[in-house]
């Protein structure tokens, strides 16, 4: 599986998990089969708020799921419609959030509990 995690400072499996998906300055990427970690930077950072571009952001990196503290509904639909899963992060680290969504223990994202972001509208959590 290959998850995506926003984070302020790539530190590999110690980097924090971001809040928010759009608004991250770069992603942790693990590959847990190939037992691989890479780090990329948001190539949407500049976008207007609400409106991100997931794939723009992953700089057209495919991966299966996002784990993220928080994400907002247009990114989590477009997210969706490309047929990634989006998980609900802990407050810690990438290497802490992995053993949980290995474990089965992340929940899952839906559209009640996605960040409203137009019309400064906030988290829904």
């Amino acid at each position: 599986m290959i998850i995506c995690f926003p984070t302020e400072k790539p530190q590999g499996l110690a980097s924090m998990v971001l809040d928010l998906f759009g608004s991250a300055p770069g992603f942790v990427i693990v590959d847990t089969e190939a037992k691989s970690v890479d780090e990329i930077r948001n190539s949407d950072l500049c976008h207007v708020h609400g409106m991100c571009e997931p794939s723009k952001a992953l700089g057209g990196r495919a991966v299966d799921a996002v784990v993220a503290g928080g994400i907002g509904s247009e990114a989590l639909t477009r997210l969706r419609a490309q047929g990634v899963k989006v998980y609900r992060a802990v407050h810690g680290t990438v290497g802490q959030n992995i053993v949980l969504i290995l474990g089965r223990k992340l929940a899952e994202f839906d559209a009640q509990s996605s960040c409203e972001c137009r019309n400064g509208g906030g988290c829904r959590r």
